[in-house]
């Protein structure tokens, strides 16, 4: 994905790990989907204890990635948003200490994470879909060859073209939340 307005690039490797923290990855993904909030409702929102969400919110605000958002309601309470649309990072750069690594894999496994409960609860809820978002839906894999620089041309195009879609889209009633998990990975292992 290219540097755009909404991009933050995480650099650091100690920011990555924060932002790899399994609660914290899912407290900022529903600041960005649902907008702001306190560590009460995220709590709520996620069965977690209020403290335990407050430190971790502590934590993402400290890595810079959520701040506080404006409260037109209680003077005490704290609300949380996030502050970038979407993060970014060099993989190169991770993979270069056993830090980045590490972290890195864990955000790999959290994108698994969220793809496995969006399938589960598409299943779930089949039979009572419109037909066509059902029509629309899916899962699908693709082995090509191609080189490294090919793939990296997939990714922009592909971030270039959502941001397109997303844009056109953006005042149909029809509009919901997608979830579009991708992955480009070699396979290794096999005879070329």
């Amino acid at each position: 994905m290219s540097q755009g307005e909404g991009v933050r690039r995480v650099g650091e490797v100690e920011e990555f790990k924060a932002l790899a923290h399994p609660l914290r990855a899912r407290l900022l993904g529903a600041l960005r989907e649902h907008g702001p909030a306190t560590a009460t409702e995220l709590a709520r929102r996620f069965a977690t204890d209020t403290g335990s969400t407050s430190y971790h919110l502590r934590k993402l605000a400290q890595a810079g990635f959520i701040a506080e958002a404006g409260d037109p309601g209680h003077p005490r309470a704290r609300r949380w948003q996030a502050v970038h649309r979407v993060n970014e990072w060099s993989a190169v750069d991770m993979a270069a200490t056993a830090e980045g690594r590490e972290a890195s894999a864990i955000m790999r496994r959290q994108q698994v994470d969220i793809l496995i409960r969006d399938v589960e609860a598409y299943e779930a809820a089949l039979g009572s879909l419109p037909a066509d978002w059902v029509d629309a839906s899916g899962v699908g894999d693709l082995l090509v060859r191609l080189t490294p620089e090919s793939v990296n041309t997939l990714w922009a195009r592909f971030y270039a073209h959502v941001d397109e879609l997303v844009a056109q889209d953006a005042a149909d009633p029809a509009v919901r939340p997608v979830s579009i998990v991708v992955a480009g990975l070699p396979r290794l292992g096999e005879a070329s």
